[in-house]
Protein backbone atom coordinates (compact mmCIF):
# COMPACT_ATOMS: atom_id res chain seq x y z
CA UNK A 1 0.00 0.00 0.00
CA UNK A 2 2.79 2.33 0.90
CA UNK A 3 5.13 1.71 -2.26
CA UNK A 4 1.84 2.44 -4.72
CA UNK A 5 0.58 5.65 -3.05
CA UNK A 6 4.48 6.68 -3.53
CA UNK A 7 3.62 5.95 -7.45
CA UNK A 8 1.06 7.60 -7.13
CA UNK A 9 2.73 10.70 -6.47
CA UNK A 10 5.88 10.54 -8.85
CA UNK A 11 2.79 10.35 -11.78
CA UNK A 12 2.06 13.83 -9.71
CA UNK A 13 4.53 15.45 -10.00
CA UNK A 14 5.50 14.44 -13.76
CA UNK A 15 2.22 15.25 -14.82
CA UNK A 16 2.62 18.98 -13.09
CA UNK A 17 6.16 18.86 -14.91
CA UNK A 18 4.52 18.25 -18.42
CA UNK A 19 1.89 21.15 -17.71
CA UNK A 20 4.85 23.65 -16.83
CA UNK A 21 6.65 23.20 -19.53
CA UNK A 22 3.79 22.95 -21.99
CA UNK A 23 3.58 26.69 -20.38
CA UNK A 24 6.94 27.92 -21.09
CA UNK A 25 6.69 26.79 -24.77
CA UNK A 26 3.61 29.04 -25.19
CA UNK A 27 5.40 32.15 -23.50
CA UNK A 28 8.53 31.22 -25.65
CA UNK A 29 6.54 31.70 -28.56
CA UNK A 30 4.52 34.20 -27.46
CA UNK A 31 8.28 36.05 -27.00
CA UNK A 32 9.78 35.38 -30.73
CA UNK A 33 6.32 36.79 -31.87
CA UNK A 34 6.53 39.85 -29.69
CA UNK A 35 10.22 40.54 -30.52
CA UNK A 36 9.45 39.74 -34.51
CA UNK A 37 6.74 42.48 -34.62
CA UNK A 38 9.46 44.89 -33.22
CA UNK A 39 12.26 43.79 -35.67
CA UNK A 40 9.47 44.78 -38.10
CA UNK A 41 8.37 48.16 -36.60
CA UNK A 42 12.24 49.15 -36.08
CA UNK A 43 13.25 48.78 -39.85
CA UNK A 44 9.67 50.73 -40.62
CA UNK A 45 11.03 53.08 -38.20
CA UNK A 46 14.67 53.15 -39.92
CA UNK A 47 12.82 53.60 -42.85
CA UNK A 48 10.87 56.76 -41.77
CA UNK A 49 14.30 58.41 -39.57
CA UNK A 50 16.98 57.46 -42.95
CA UNK A 51 15.07 61.59 -44.69
CA UNK A 52 15.99 62.77 -41.68
CA UNK A 53 19.57 61.70 -41.40
CA UNK A 54 20.42 62.46 -44.75
CA UNK A 55 19.11 66.12 -44.25
CA UNK A 56 21.02 66.37 -41.36
CA UNK A 57 24.49 65.26 -42.48
CA UNK A 58 23.71 67.44 -45.36
CA UNK A 59 23.53 70.31 -42.64
CA UNK A 60 26.28 69.60 -40.74
CA UNK A 61 28.53 69.22 -43.64
CA UNK A 62 27.49 72.64 -44.85
CA UNK A 63 28.65 74.18 -41.62
CA UNK A 64 31.71 72.89 -41.82
CA UNK A 65 32.20 74.19 -45.66
CA UNK A 66 31.08 77.11 -44.22
CA UNK A 67 33.03 77.49 -41.38
CA UNK A 68 36.20 76.69 -43.36
CA UNK A 69 35.26 79.37 -46.42
CA UNK A 70 34.99 82.04 -43.02
CA UNK A 71 38.54 80.61 -42.34
CA UNK A 72 39.83 81.13 -45.38
CA UNK A 73 38.46 83.89 -45.79
CA UNK A 74 39.73 85.27 -43.05
CA UNK A 75 43.43 84.61 -43.74
CA UNK A 76 42.74 86.23 -46.96
CA UNK A 77 42.02 89.56 -45.14
CA UNK A 78 44.86 88.48 -42.78
CA UNK A 79 47.29 88.78 -46.01
CA UNK A 80 45.06 91.47 -47.37
CA UNK A 81 45.84 93.74 -44.35
CA UNK A 82 49.24 93.00 -44.19
CA UNK A 83 49.96 93.64 -47.85
CA UNK A 84 48.92 97.43 -46.72
CA UNK A 85 50.85 97.59 -44.13
CA UNK A 86 54.31 96.73 -45.44
CA UNK A 87 53.50 98.66 -48.72
CA UNK A 88 54.19 102.22 -46.82
CA UNK A 89 57.44 100.33 -45.37
CA UNK A 90 58.66 99.06 -48.68
CA UNK A 91 57.39 102.80 -50.33
CA UNK A 92 59.32 104.41 -47.24
CA UNK A 93 62.86 102.00 -48.22
CA UNK A 94 65.70 100.78 -45.73
CA UNK A 95 67.54 104.00 -44.85
CA UNK A 96 65.93 104.72 -42.01
CA UNK A 97 65.03 101.25 -40.67
CA UNK A 98 66.88 98.90 -42.32
CA UNK A 99 65.34 96.10 -39.98
CA UNK A 100 61.92 97.00 -40.34
CA UNK A 101 62.41 96.72 -44.13
CA UNK A 102 63.67 93.12 -44.17
CA UNK A 103 60.68 92.36 -41.88
CA UNK A 104 58.66 93.88 -44.59
CA UNK A 105 60.17 92.19 -47.26
CA UNK A 106 59.97 88.79 -45.82
CA UNK A 107 56.57 88.85 -45.10
CA UNK A 108 55.63 90.82 -48.38
CA UNK A 109 57.53 87.21 -49.84
CA UNK A 110 55.41 85.39 -47.47
CA UNK A 111 52.41 87.18 -48.93
CA UNK A 112 52.91 85.80 -52.44
CA UNK A 113 53.49 82.64 -52.10
CA UNK A 114 50.11 82.29 -49.73
CA UNK A 115 48.20 84.49 -52.82
CA UNK A 116 50.03 81.53 -55.22
CA UNK A 117 48.72 78.99 -53.52
CA UNK A 118 44.95 80.24 -53.25
CA UNK A 119 44.82 80.70 -56.99
CA UNK A 120 40.78 79.68 -56.61
CA UNK A 121 40.01 82.88 -55.17
CA UNK A 122 39.21 85.24 -58.25
CA UNK A 123 40.23 88.34 -55.91
CA UNK A 124 43.74 86.46 -55.25
CA UNK A 125 44.80 87.65 -58.73
CA UNK A 126 44.56 91.13 -57.79
CA UNK A 127 46.59 90.40 -54.71
CA UNK A 128 49.23 88.31 -55.57
CA UNK A 129 49.96 90.60 -59.06
CA UNK A 130 49.93 93.91 -56.85
CA UNK A 131 52.08 92.16 -54.60
CA UNK A 132 54.61 90.73 -56.46
CA UNK A 133 55.30 94.37 -58.27
CA UNK A 134 55.98 95.42 -54.30
CA UNK A 135 58.28 93.06 -54.14
CA UNK A 136 60.12 94.01 -57.50
CA UNK A 137 60.23 97.60 -55.97
CA UNK A 138 61.47 95.84 -52.71
CA UNK A 139 64.35 94.07 -54.39
CA UNK A 140 65.48 97.07 -56.85
CA UNK A 141 65.83 99.10 -53.20
CA UNK A 142 67.85 96.24 -51.50
CA UNK A 143 70.00 96.25 -54.44
CA UNK A 144 70.47 99.61 -54.01
CA UNK A 145 70.98 99.42 -50.19
CA UNK A 146 73.88 96.85 -51.14
CA UNK A 147 75.79 98.89 -53.56
CA UNK A 148 75.22 101.78 -50.82
CA UNK A 149 76.64 100.31 -48.09
CA UNK A 150 79.56 98.30 -50.00
CA UNK A 151 80.97 101.53 -51.82
CA UNK A 152 80.59 103.77 -48.57
CA UNK A 153 82.32 101.64 -46.41
CA UNK A 154 85.10 99.60 -47.75
CA UNK A 155 88.50 101.44 -47.75
CA UNK A 156 91.29 101.84 -50.01
CA UNK A 157 94.63 100.51 -47.73
CA UNK A 158 97.27 103.29 -47.41
CA UNK A 159 100.56 101.39 -48.28
CA UNK A 160 102.03 102.98 -44.66
CA UNK A 161 99.03 101.04 -43.43
CA UNK A 162 100.39 97.70 -44.94
CA UNK A 163 103.70 97.97 -44.52
CA UNK A 164 102.72 98.58 -40.83
CA UNK A 165 101.37 95.00 -40.85
CA UNK A 166 104.10 93.07 -41.82
CA UNK A 167 106.96 92.17 -39.49
CA UNK A 168 110.29 94.69 -38.09
CA UNK A 169 112.83 92.44 -39.70
CA UNK A 170 110.95 93.78 -43.22
CA UNK A 171 109.71 97.25 -42.63
CA UNK A 172 113.06 98.51 -43.73
CA UNK A 173 113.05 96.82 -46.64
CA UNK A 174 109.92 97.36 -47.96
CA UNK A 175 108.08 99.02 -50.80
CA UNK A 176 107.46 102.67 -49.89
CA UNK A 177 104.01 104.63 -51.14
CA UNK A 178 104.05 104.73 -55.08
CA UNK A 179 105.98 101.66 -55.25
CA UNK A 180 109.50 103.13 -55.14
CA UNK A 181 112.26 100.51 -53.32
CA UNK A 182 113.82 101.25 -50.19
CA UNK A 183 116.11 98.08 -50.56
CA UNK A 184 119.97 98.20 -49.68
CA UNK A 185 121.68 97.30 -52.75
CA UNK A 186 123.63 94.75 -52.56
CA UNK A 187 126.54 93.34 -55.51
CA UNK A 188 125.44 90.16 -57.18
CA UNK A 189 121.68 89.33 -56.26
CA UNK A 190 118.62 91.45 -55.00
CA UNK A 191 118.85 92.66 -51.47
CA UNK A 192 115.72 91.13 -50.69
CA UNK A 193 116.89 87.77 -50.08
CA UNK A 194 118.10 87.59 -46.20
CA UNK A 195 114.95 89.95 -45.27
CA UNK A 196 112.78 87.00 -47.12
CA UNK A 197 114.35 84.64 -45.13
CA UNK A 198 113.82 86.28 -42.05
CA UNK A 199 110.25 86.59 -42.91
CA UNK A 200 109.44 82.83 -42.87
CA UNK A 201 107.51 81.43 -39.87
CA UNK A 202 107.25 85.28 -38.58
CA UNK A 203 103.52 86.70 -37.91
CA UNK A 204 102.11 90.01 -38.45
CA UNK A 205 103.05 92.76 -36.25
CA UNK A 206 100.25 94.78 -36.49
CA UNK A 207 96.21 94.00 -37.11
CA UNK A 208 95.01 94.52 -40.49
CA UNK A 209 92.52 97.26 -40.40
CA UNK A 210 88.77 96.01 -41.00
CA UNK A 211 88.07 96.23 -44.81
CA UNK A 212 84.42 96.59 -44.29
CA UNK A 213 83.29 97.87 -40.42
CA UNK A 214 82.48 94.86 -38.90
CA UNK A 215 79.26 96.31 -37.69
CA UNK A 216 78.21 96.64 -41.65
CA UNK A 217 79.43 93.38 -41.99
CA UNK A 218 75.51 91.62 -40.58
CA UNK A 219 73.60 94.38 -42.72
CA UNK A 220 75.15 93.43 -45.65
CA UNK A 221 74.80 89.49 -45.09
CA UNK A 222 70.60 90.15 -44.52
CA UNK A 223 70.84 92.10 -47.56
CA UNK A 224 72.58 89.53 -49.39
CA UNK A 225 70.46 86.59 -48.35
CA UNK A 226 66.97 88.27 -48.99
CA UNK A 227 68.52 89.21 -52.59
CA UNK A 228 69.64 85.61 -53.29
CA UNK A 229 67.03 83.49 -51.70
CA UNK A 230 64.44 85.99 -53.84
CA UNK A 231 66.43 84.65 -57.32
CA UNK A 232 68.53 88.08 -57.54
CA UNK A 233 71.71 86.21 -57.22
CA UNK A 234 73.64 87.46 -60.14
CA UNK A 235 72.58 91.44 -59.43
CA UNK A 236 74.05 90.72 -55.77
CA UNK A 237 77.32 88.93 -57.26
CA UNK A 238 77.94 91.49 -60.12
CA UNK A 239 77.48 94.27 -57.06
CA UNK A 240 79.57 92.69 -54.75
CA UNK A 241 82.15 91.95 -57.75
CA UNK A 242 82.41 95.68 -59.11
CA UNK A 243 82.78 97.10 -55.46
CA UNK A 244 85.18 95.12 -53.89
CA UNK A 245 87.15 94.13 -57.19
CA UNK A 246 87.68 98.10 -57.22
CA UNK A 247 88.91 98.46 -53.90
CA UNK A 248 91.71 95.72 -53.99
CA UNK A 249 93.21 96.75 -57.31
CA UNK A 250 93.16 100.93 -55.87
CA UNK A 251 95.31 99.33 -52.75
CA UNK A 252 97.19 97.40 -54.57
CA UNK A 253 97.97 100.25 -56.92
CA UNK A 254 98.54 102.98 -54.54
CA UNK A 255 101.36 100.31 -53.10
CA UNK A 256 103.04 100.16 -56.59
CA UNK A 257 101.69 97.57 -58.39
CA UNK A 258 101.56 98.19 -62.26
CA UNK A 259 100.03 95.66 -65.00
CA UNK A 260 103.40 95.04 -67.44
CA UNK A 261 102.52 93.04 -70.23
CA UNK A 262 105.93 90.83 -71.34
CA UNK A 263 107.02 93.38 -74.01
CA UNK A 264 107.51 95.94 -70.92
CA UNK A 265 109.16 93.95 -68.88
CA UNK A 266 111.72 92.10 -72.32
CA UNK A 267 112.36 95.60 -72.66
CA UNK A 268 113.13 97.29 -69.35
CA UNK A 269 116.90 97.33 -68.23
CA UNK A 270 118.31 95.19 -65.92
CA UNK A 271 118.67 97.66 -63.04
CA UNK A 272 115.13 98.86 -63.04
CA UNK A 273 113.86 95.34 -63.85
CA UNK A 274 115.66 94.23 -60.52
CA UNK A 275 113.83 96.75 -58.69
CA UNK A 276 110.71 95.96 -59.49
CA UNK A 277 111.15 92.15 -58.91
CA UNK A 278 112.45 93.00 -55.36
CA UNK A 279 109.09 95.61 -55.56
CA UNK A 280 107.05 92.05 -56.68
CA UNK A 281 108.18 89.94 -53.82
CA UNK A 282 106.60 92.27 -51.12
CA UNK A 283 103.76 93.08 -53.02
CA UNK A 284 103.02 89.27 -52.96
CA UNK A 285 103.47 89.06 -49.50
CA UNK A 286 101.21 91.90 -48.59
CA UNK A 287 98.61 90.41 -51.17
CA UNK A 288 98.41 86.94 -49.79
CA UNK A 289 98.99 87.49 -46.17
CA UNK A 290 97.33 90.31 -45.66
CA UNK A 291 95.12 91.49 -48.84
CA UNK A 292 93.28 88.12 -50.35
CA UNK A 293 92.87 86.73 -46.79
CA UNK A 294 91.22 89.50 -45.36
CA UNK A 295 88.81 89.67 -48.14
CA UNK A 296 88.32 86.17 -48.25
CA UNK A 297 87.03 86.50 -44.48
CA UNK A 298 84.35 88.87 -45.24
CA UNK A 299 83.45 87.13 -48.21
CA UNK A 300 82.95 84.08 -45.97
CA UNK A 301 81.00 86.54 -43.30
CA UNK A 302 78.67 87.75 -45.47
CA UNK A 303 78.18 84.64 -48.11
CA UNK A 304 78.59 82.21 -45.03
CA UNK A 305 74.97 80.36 -45.93
CA UNK A 306 76.08 80.06 -49.59
CA UNK A 307 78.69 78.46 -50.40
CA UNK A 308 78.99 78.43 -54.49
CA UNK A 309 77.97 81.69 -54.51
CA UNK A 310 80.63 82.75 -52.02
CA UNK A 311 83.58 81.08 -53.58
CA UNK A 312 82.10 82.53 -56.92
CA UNK A 313 82.32 86.00 -55.35
CA UNK A 314 85.87 85.97 -53.83
CA UNK A 315 87.00 84.56 -57.07
CA UNK A 316 85.61 87.77 -59.17
CA UNK A 317 86.75 89.79 -56.57
CA UNK A 318 90.47 88.63 -56.42
CA UNK A 319 90.80 87.32 -59.75
CA UNK A 320 92.07 90.56 -62.10
CA UNK A 321 94.36 91.40 -59.30
CA UNK A 322 96.03 88.30 -58.75
CA UNK A 323 96.00 87.20 -62.80
CA UNK A 324 98.40 90.69 -62.82
CA UNK A 325 100.56 89.81 -60.23
CA UNK A 326 101.51 86.17 -61.60
CA UNK A 327 101.70 87.70 -64.68
CA UNK A 328 104.61 89.41 -64.19
CA UNK A 329 106.24 86.50 -62.29
CA UNK A 330 105.19 84.76 -66.05
CA UNK A 331 106.91 87.43 -67.78
CA UNK A 332 110.32 87.07 -65.82
CA UNK A 333 110.13 83.49 -66.03
CA UNK A 334 109.71 83.08 -69.83
CA UNK A 335 112.07 86.19 -70.27
CA UNK A 336 116.12 85.84 -71.51
CA UNK A 337 118.11 84.03 -69.13
CA UNK A 338 121.49 85.22 -68.18
CA UNK A 339 123.23 84.77 -65.01
CA UNK A 340 122.93 87.60 -62.94
CA UNK A 341 118.65 86.55 -63.25
CA UNK A 342 119.61 83.45 -61.29
CA UNK A 343 119.44 85.23 -58.21
CA UNK A 344 115.95 87.04 -58.46
CA UNK A 345 114.84 83.57 -59.84
CA UNK A 346 116.12 81.96 -57.00
CA UNK A 347 114.01 84.57 -54.62
CA UNK A 348 111.00 83.99 -56.45
CA UNK A 349 110.91 80.68 -56.73
CA UNK A 350 111.34 81.23 -52.89
CA UNK A 351 108.78 83.59 -51.97
CA UNK A 352 106.41 81.68 -54.38
CA UNK A 353 107.00 78.37 -52.91
CA UNK A 354 106.89 79.90 -49.40
CA UNK A 355 103.27 81.28 -50.39
CA UNK A 356 101.62 78.00 -52.17
CA UNK A 357 100.05 77.05 -48.76
CA UNK A 358 98.56 79.85 -48.30
CA UNK A 359 97.25 80.57 -51.12
CA UNK A 360 96.15 77.07 -51.81
CA UNK A 361 93.77 77.57 -48.34
CA UNK A 362 93.14 81.56 -49.27
CA UNK A 363 91.92 80.10 -52.96
CA UNK A 364 90.48 76.96 -51.82
CA UNK A 365 86.95 75.53 -54.08
CA UNK A 366 86.26 74.48 -57.21
CA UNK A 367 85.32 77.94 -58.52
CA UNK A 368 89.02 78.99 -57.44
CA UNK A 369 90.23 75.99 -58.95
CA UNK A 370 91.90 77.72 -62.37
CA UNK A 371 93.93 80.72 -59.84
CA UNK A 372 95.30 77.69 -57.81
CA UNK A 373 96.53 75.95 -60.48
CA UNK A 374 98.34 79.21 -62.25
CA UNK A 375 100.38 79.71 -59.09
CA UNK A 376 101.24 76.73 -58.74
CA UNK A 377 102.26 76.84 -62.65
CA UNK A 378 104.56 79.66 -62.34
CA UNK A 379 106.49 78.15 -59.18
CA UNK A 380 106.93 75.74 -61.40
CA UNK A 381 108.29 77.99 -64.24
CA UNK A 382 110.03 79.78 -61.58
CA UNK A 383 111.87 76.30 -60.85
CA UNK A 384 112.91 75.50 -64.27
CA UNK A 385 114.02 78.48 -65.25
CA UNK A 386 116.13 78.89 -62.40
CA UNK A 387 117.49 75.34 -63.20
CA UNK A 388 118.24 76.20 -66.53
CA UNK A 389 119.92 79.41 -66.09
CA UNK A 390 122.12 77.38 -63.37
CA UNK A 391 122.97 75.16 -65.94
CA UNK A 392 123.80 77.56 -68.33
CA UNK A 393 125.70 78.88 -66.26
CA UNK A 394 127.80 76.01 -65.71
CA UNK A 395 127.79 75.33 -69.74
CA UNK A 396 129.35 79.25 -69.54
CA UNK A 397 131.91 78.82 -67.54
CA UNK A 398 133.14 75.61 -69.26
CA UNK A 399 133.11 77.14 -72.56
CA UNK A 400 134.82 79.99 -71.88
CA UNK A 401 137.67 80.12 -74.13
CA UNK A 402 139.60 82.72 -72.58
CA UNK A 403 143.43 82.30 -72.82
CA UNK A 404 145.01 85.63 -71.57
CA UNK A 405 146.92 84.73 -68.95
CA UNK A 406 146.86 87.89 -65.39
CA UNK A 407 150.69 89.10 -65.90
CA UNK A 408 150.45 90.88 -62.63
CA UNK A 409 149.38 87.49 -60.89
CA UNK A 410 146.44 88.62 -59.45
CA UNK A 411 143.26 86.37 -59.57
CA UNK A 412 142.06 85.71 -63.07
CA UNK A 413 138.83 87.47 -63.62
CA UNK A 414 136.59 84.52 -64.51
CA UNK A 415 138.06 82.87 -61.48
CA UNK A 416 136.76 86.04 -59.42
CA UNK A 417 133.63 86.15 -60.94
CA UNK A 418 132.67 82.34 -60.29
CA UNK A 419 133.79 82.52 -56.88
CA UNK A 420 131.84 85.45 -55.96
CA UNK A 421 128.82 83.52 -57.71
CA UNK A 422 129.23 79.98 -55.93
CA UNK A 423 129.97 82.33 -52.52
CA UNK A 424 126.20 84.40 -53.04
CA UNK A 425 124.61 80.66 -54.25
CA UNK A 426 125.82 78.77 -50.88
CA UNK A 427 122.94 81.69 -49.23
CA UNK A 428 120.40 79.61 -51.55
CA UNK A 429 121.49 75.71 -50.32
CA UNK A 430 118.34 74.37 -49.26
CA UNK A 431 116.61 76.44 -52.52
CA UNK A 432 119.31 74.55 -54.66
CA UNK A 433 118.28 70.73 -52.80
CA UNK A 434 114.42 71.83 -53.53
CA UNK A 435 115.32 72.66 -57.42
CA UNK A 436 117.14 69.74 -58.42
CA UNK A 437 115.88 67.03 -56.13
CA UNK A 438 118.16 66.50 -53.10
CA UNK A 439 115.84 68.01 -50.23
CA UNK A 440 115.61 65.56 -47.19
Amino acid sequence: MGAFGEFETLVQRARVMRESLSKSQTITDSMISILGSFDHRLSDLETAVRPTQVRTHTIRKAYENIDTTLKVAERILTQFDLSRKVESKIVEGPHVDLGGYLAAVDQLRSNVEFFTQQSSFKSSDGALDHANGLLSKAMAKLEEEFKELLTTHSTVLEPACLIECLPHTVRSSAVSPGGSSVLSDSPGKNSSVSDNKNVKGVEFMAPLPALIPPKIIPQLHELALRMITAGHHQQCMTIYRHARSSVLEQSLQKLGVEKLSKEDVHKMQWEVLEGKIGNWIHFMRIAVKLLFSEERKVCNQIFHEFDSHREQCFANVTANSLSMLLSFGEAIAKSKKSPEKLFVLLDMYETMRELLPEIETIFSGNALAEMREAALGLVQRLSQTAQDTFGDFEEAVEKDATKTPVLDGTVHPLTSYVINYVKFLFDYQSTLRQLFGEDD
